[in-house]
């Protein structure tokens, strides 16, 4: 046999060898379709040393990005939608990665909550089941709703804002009727005070209905039976309950100290006296000077006209300043028994305050 035949053979073996394996790695990713074996397995030769590449995240940050797959998105759609959030580099690549994987047949249309920091790879998986794909939301104690509103409008994860929100919760909103009815809640009144503070895990697609759903029923998780027989018994609705307490959340650094401060409310709505609480004047006044809890002068007592300042009017205010968590609720509801009618900030800085039955002795206690 001649050198050239013998050379001609061995390379005619090695092209049949390579037309085999390239034939087993295509039956291999077609699931043995002859119809899309050809291009699953040029698809498999593009994407050989680019694995690096697929687990390589965007970058680093872990901040949830709000990315919606509408139905009847192709997987080059969802990939060119990817990259321009900066979720992915390379549309290619993606698109080969879910043909080659079969994901193209299971992507799922809804909203997820992605980050930089997931590898194209993992993107592509997350993007099978919307389902669980959820992000969180934290709502703090002394919030009042537009601070609320506020942290809406600054989160990329809502696909509604702070003003929807706010229609949803304010005057004449529309909650169920029953929680309505259980909490007292005057007709047409905003929910404020009800808006239970908690951290939330909430799904893609709540709606501004749907979150205050959420927060209301937390509210009606975290109140208990004998909650509503305290407050009965002490002649208060829930609505009552979450006005004081709301105030009581304002004024107190120290939550062991919040009984006590109860009290002092407590004991002037009983004689009669004003309440005389600071916060209340805040949230008449609203936003000023960059915050939704400005400090006040003396001359704000008098010329902040509102029926919530409880300088100018007796009683309770027409509606909660805050949205009380549980431990001012539940201060209100079982309070320390006490004579005092009086309290300031100790001058040490601690966050304490010191009490007093008489406005002397109030005064004695100034720093």
């Amino acid at each position: 046999m001649s050198r050239t035949l013998r050379i001609t053979l061995t390379l005619g073996g090695l092209f049949s060898a390579c037309c085999l394996l390239t034939l087993v790695v295509t039956l291999l990713f077609s699931g043995g379709n002859p119809v899309d074996a050809a291009q699953n397995a040029v698809i498999w030769l593009r994407l050989q040393g680019r694995q690096a590449a697929l687990n390589t995240p965007s970058g680093t940050s872990t901040d949830p990005i709000r990315f919606q797959v509408q139905t009847g998105d192709s997987p080059r759609t969802v990939a060119a939608n990817l990259a321009a959030t900066g979720l992915i580099p390379d549309v290619d690549l993606f698109v080969d990665y879910v043909r080659l994987q079969g994901i193209d047949r299971r992507l799922q249309a809804g909203v997820y909550f992605l980050n930089a920091a997931q590898s194209p790879a993992a993107i592509a998986e997350a993007l099978t089941d919307s389902r669980a794909s959820q992000f969180p939301f934290r709502i703090l104690e002394g919030w009042r709703m537009e601070e609320i509103a506020e942290v809406i409008d600054g989160s990329p994860a809502f696909g509604f804002s702070g003003a929807d929100f706010l229609a949803a919760v304010g005057q004449g909103s529309m909650p169920d009727p029953t929680f309505s009815t259980e909490v007292g809640l005057p007709l047409g009144s905003s929910l404020e005070g009800f808006l239970f503070p908690n951290t939330y895990q909430l799904p893609g697609e709540v709606t501004p209905e749907l979150l205050r759903d959420f927060l209301l029923t937390e509210f009606a998780n975290q109140m208990t039976e004998a909650d509503f027989e305290a407050a009965s018994q002490a002649g208060l609705s829930m609505f009552d309950v979450v006005r004081l307490a709301s105030i009581v959340q304002r004024e107190a650094v120290r939550v062991d100290e919040m009984p006590l401060i109860a009290s002092v409310y407590q004991n002037r709505l009983n004689i009669g006296m004003k309440l005389d609480a600071d916060p209340t004047v805040q949230y008449a006044i609203g936003f000023r000077d960059g915050s939704w809890w400005p400090p006040i002068t003396q001359a704000d007592y008098s010329a902040v006209q509102s029926p919530f300042n409880t300088y100018l009017n007796p009683g309770l205010p027409p509606g909660a300043i805050a949205n009380p968590g549980l431990a001012a609720i539940r201060a209100v509801l079982y309070p320390e028994v006490s004579p005092y009618l009086y309290f300031r900030a100790r001058c040490d800085g601690s966050g304490y305050h010191n009490f007093a039955v008489t406005f002397d002795e109030h005064l004695a206690n100034a720093c």
